[in-house]
């Protein structure tokens, strides 16, 4: 956790995708994340906890479904969403940080 800590704290902004491997929303977010971290490259870091194996960070940010997004920017969490995004609502989102 004091990992995690250190990264969120950082100037990039930090994606924190809250999954379950049994999650199908889930699996098909996985991709779309994966193409915004190609996307903005180094200006934006992605963490993915798996809430069934990381109980005490769901719990510290009240994770109650997934998946479940947390967007920090210098330790400050400056979006929270829940669901399914397209790309295009992914980008949009996280482009307001930067």
């Amino acid at each position: 956790m004091s990992d995690f800590s250190e990264i969120i704290k950082g100037e990039t902004p930090v994606l924190v995708d809250f999954y379950a491997t049994w999650c199908g929303p889930c699996q098909t977010m996985s991709p779309i994340v994966d193409d915004v971290k190609n996307e903005f490259k180094d200006n934006l870091r992605i963490l993915k906890v798996d809430v069934d194996k990381n109980i005490p960070a769901s719990a510290k940010y009240k994770v109650r479904g997934v998946p479940t997004f947390l967007l920090f920017k210098k330790g400050e969490i400056i979006w929270r969403g829940s669901g399914v995004y397209s790309r295009a609502d992914l980008r949009k989102i996280i482009e307001k940080s930067l």
